[in-house]
């Protein structure tokens, strides 16, 4: 029976929560002791009650017998003699005093003799309060000294006499009983000495062998999942934790058997979004070093130069320069705002001249925003798209704007133009790519908006999902792309 109970005891308290085993812990030590602890206070609180009862009706009783009879013999004496009147000496205050006394000594009494002997005493001081008014009375007459003095003798020592007996009887019968206490105390403290050492050793005994269960419970499996975070600090993602009892640690392992499938997931994911983010930027910068764009450059230069227009073929190398110097920088792909209009600006500029006559831009960016990060290149795609799908294809002037404003802790870039525009068919695809991003619809994107879709997933990998671009398009009327990006700075 013993053997079945220990490894069932264990299962038991395997499966327990963390909290609930070091309650368990505790209940086994802390119970036990307290109780005693209780116990042993209500003892001594009532043995001391006791002590200081004897204590103070030997005490009072003491007090009484001393002074009591000398004094009052010797009032009353003073009395019969004419030393003293009944108003100076008063008897009676005395004897009321002595009454009240004796009442205290009868209620605080638990030995019954004694409250016998007290209540003897009230008696007696009744018949000494008699004695007292016959002496009274006969000195209001005149004279009786005679009489007065046999009282004095005969009664009122008589009765002092037996009030100090009784009260000597009272006070060793009180102080026997301060013995009988004590008595009680000592026997006491040694049952209650005995019973300390018993709990003791069974306390020892428990925590001895809670000791082992309660500790191994939840160590055990606490170093399991320490082993396991490891070998995942390794590199190793196909360990899994495997603690099937324990309340909280058998979460914590379920919970970080989760955490590390995710881990994996993500990492492949990452692996996936790296590949393709590569890729995105290395199709980007080949897209920006397009030989049309670069030879149609070339060739409005040449007819520049051939046409005596020296500064205009100065202001369109320095943009050409300017423009490729930011396309060409292997660098990070992180600049700022300041950059990234420089950039923009050397483009439009190129191609202004090449479409003077439909193209005009303006560029707004306030200064105090200049310095908020943003992917590179992500501005020339959409000014690009703006020109060839836009502004191209509709007749007259158009003009670009590019334009950024903070809102809260957010950027807002707008590339707009009064193009063409986009049917609501056009429009709806285009907003269903950049809000999906799947693969269906980014093959899809590389034969149409390809730069809207390209710079929307930079900003998504390098912010979240949170920001991106957003397309608002009217036909006839024009088109805005807005770009939502984070205020932050290098």
């Amino acid at each position: 029976m013993r053997k079945r109970f220990v490894p069932n005891f264990k299962a038991a308290v395997s499966n327990l929560r963390l909290n609930r085993k070091i309650q368990l812990l505790l209940i086994f030590i802390i119970v036990p002791i307290f109780i005693m602890f209780v116990f042993m206070f209500l003892k001594i609180f009532s043995y001391n009650q006791q002590y200081d009862k004897v204590i103070a009706n030997a005490s009072e009783a003491g007090r009484f017998s001393i002074k009591f009879k000398e004094d009052f013999d010797y009032k009353i004496y003073l009395l019969i003699a004419g030393h003293s009147s009944f108003t100076e000496e008063n008897p009676y205050t005395s004897i009321a005093d002595a009454r009240e006394i004796a009442t205290d000594l009868v209620r605080n009494t638990n030995i019954e003799d004694n409250r016998y002997r007290a209540e003897s005493i009230i008696r007696l001081l009744g018949n000494l309060e008699k004695y007292v008014k016959r002496i009274e009375e006969n000195k209001k007459i005149g004279g009786y000294y005679d009489e007065n003095i046999q009282i004095w003798n005969n009664d009122v020592q008589t009765v002092t006499a037996l009030i100090q007996s009784n009260v000597l009887e009272y006070t060793y019968y009180e102080t026997k009983g301060m013995e009988t206490v004590r008595k009680e105390v000592s026997e006491s403290f040694g049952r209650i000495s005995f019973l300390i050492f018993v709990l003791f050793v069974v306390l020892v005994l428990a925590a001895i062998f809670l000791s082992f269960i309660i500790p191994n419970s939840i160590v055990k499996p606490i170093e399991h999942l320490v082993e396991t975070t490891k070998k995942v600090a390794r590199g190793d993602l196909t360990v899994r934790a495997n603690v099937l009892k324990g309340g909280e640690v058998s979460d914590l392992g379920n919970s970080l058997n989760i955490m590390i499938e995710k881990i994996e997931n993500l990492l492949t994911k990452v692996k996936i979004d790296e590949t393709n983010l590569r890729k995105a930027e290395l199709e980007l910068l080949q897209s920006q070093i397009n030989p049309h764009f670069l030879y149609n450059t070339l060739d409005t230069i040449v007819w520049l130069a051939e046409s005596g227009r020296q500064e205009d073929v100065v202001k369109m190398v320095g943009a050409l320069s300017d423009f490729f110097r930011t396309s060409l920088n292997y660098g990070n792909g992180i600049v700022n705002l300041r950059e990234e209009e420089r950039h923009v600006r050397s483009y439009l500029q190129i191609q202004q001249v090449r479409y003077q006559d439909i193209l005009q831009y303006e560029i707004n960016f306030p200064e105090e925003i200049k310095d908020a990060i943003i992917p590179k290149i992500t501005l020339q795609p959409l000014v690009e798209n703006a020109l060839y799908h836009g502004i191209k294809n509709r007749r007259g002037k158009g003009i670009i704007v590019v334009s950024a404003a903070i809102n809260d802790y957010d950027i807002e870039i707008k590339v707009s133009d009064n193009g063409i525009g986009m049917n609501e068919e056009q429009l709806k695809r285009i907003q269903h790519r950049l809000s999906n991003r799947d693969k269906e619809d980014e093959k899809y994107s590389k034969r149409e908006s390809y730069g809207i879709y390209n710079v929307n997933e930079r900003i998504k990998l390098k912010f979240g999902d949170s920001y991106g671009l957003s397309v608002s398009s009217k036909y006839n009327e024009g088109t805005c792309v807005r770009i939502k990006i984070p205020y932050e700075q290098i």
